[in-house]
């Protein structure tokens, strides 16, 4: 990999829990993050690991890197302006790309998570200089209401999950 690709990554990694409201808007985009799931659970990186939220492949002149996070359920010109934007956060600043994690990400506690629920992902998002920077006040103000209007939304309903659970309980 080249340096300059190097710097990419690391900025990927490094912005991947800020950028996770982009990757996976919805409630249920995080349902999919389940260990043996085949979708991520770890932000790192491995070579053709695809247990971890960014995958090398190739060889050479065809190499590049797949960001795993994203489901269909992600705007397509929002995550791939969080990828552009993390990988650019890399490059200006520098970042070091650590060596790749070989082995299952499932099972390896000191790699940091992709955030567990859309909560999460609010909060990674609103605390963001880097997201605020890369998008601009309004933007940023913009995803960050959307999301919580989500999460408000969902709170107001009760599921088919917790009727069937609690109807006879309570």
């Amino acid at each position: 990999m080249s340096e300059t690709f190097q710097h990419y990554l690391a900025g990927l990694i490094a912005t991947a829990q800020e950028f996770s409201l982009l990757w996976a808007p919805t409630i249920n985009s995080y349902k999919r993050f389940q260990p043996g799931s085949w979708a991520p659970t770890g932000i790192g990186w491995g070579v053709d690991n695809r247990t971890l939220g960014f995958r090398k492949v190739g060889h050479g002149q065809g190499t590049r890197v797949e960001c795993r996070i994203p489901g269909a359920d992600a705007n397509s010109y929002f995550a791939f302006a969080g990828t552009l934007a993390g990988g650019l956060y890399g490059i200006k600043n520098q970042l070091e790309l650590g060596a790749p994690f070989v082995g299952n990400g499932y099972d390896a506690p000191e790699i940091p998570r992709i955030p567990w629920s859309i909560v999460d992902a609010i909060n990674a998002w609103e605390r963001s200089d880097v997201a605020r920077e890369a998008f601009g006040d309004d933007v940023h103000h913009h995803i960050l209401t959307m999301a919580k209007a989500e999460w408000q939304a969902f709170n107001q309903s009760v599921t088919d999950w917790e009727l069937r659970r609690y109807w006879e309980r309570i």
